[in-house]
């Protein structure tokens, strides 16, 4: 975790990957997309805390069809700058039983954590699992899981901004930025 100044320094030595206008145009043609797909199954969304929380506060108005919503939180990375082993601080709190399920997440990277939480809503009787990411980082691996929706495709590189944060930092950001190597 950065104290103030250090959180400051980062900012103005970070590239800017995505503009606030691209997030923004994003934002809006996955609603679009999303609305195509869902907007005839009363989906339960699933936000993923804290990253996605600005994705999802961004989309869901967006969203002109009812839903049910309710969050779920789990980490691998903490404050840390590299995944770990997973952590579910709050599990899916609603019935999924026969339900449709669309997780928004702020970033696909390994795609550990978005297999973990479409294993666990499938193991609690959802019918159907969709995921919602805002970025998906191009590692040039395989990956246990794909994103049914994908807002802005990230280097392989550190990114933060838009709900992804840099040891607790910058979450706030309206565009998307990476550390300069």
């Amino acid at each position: 975790m950065f104290d103030t100044q250090q959180a400051q320094q980062i900012l103005p030595a970070a590239e800017l990957i995505h503009s606030e206008q691209t997030v923004n145009e994003a934002v809006q043609r996955l609603a679009t997309e999303i609305t195509q797909v869902l907007a005839h199954q009363y989906p339960l969304v699933l936000c993923v805390m804290s990253g996605a929380v600005v994705f999802a506060g961004q989309l869901l108005p967006q969203l002109r069809f009812p839903l049910d919503f309710d969050y779920v939180h789990l980490s691998r990375y903490g404050n840390n700058m590299s995944g770990g082993e997973i952590y579910w601080r709050v599990e899916p709190n609603k019935n999924l039983r026969d339900r449709v399920v669309l997780v928004l997440d702020d970033i696909l990277d390994e795609g550990i954590t978005l297999a973990a939480i479409r294993d666990k809503v499938l193991k609690n009787g959802a019918t159907a699992f969709y995921s919602a990411v805002f970025a998906e980082k191009d590692t040039g691996l395989p990956k246990p899981c794909a994103a049914d929706f994908v807002g802005l495709p990230v280097p392989n590189r550190y990114v933060f901004g838009f709900g992804m944060d840099i040891q607790g930092a910058w979450r706030n950001l309206p565009a998307i930025y990476a550390v300069t190597d």
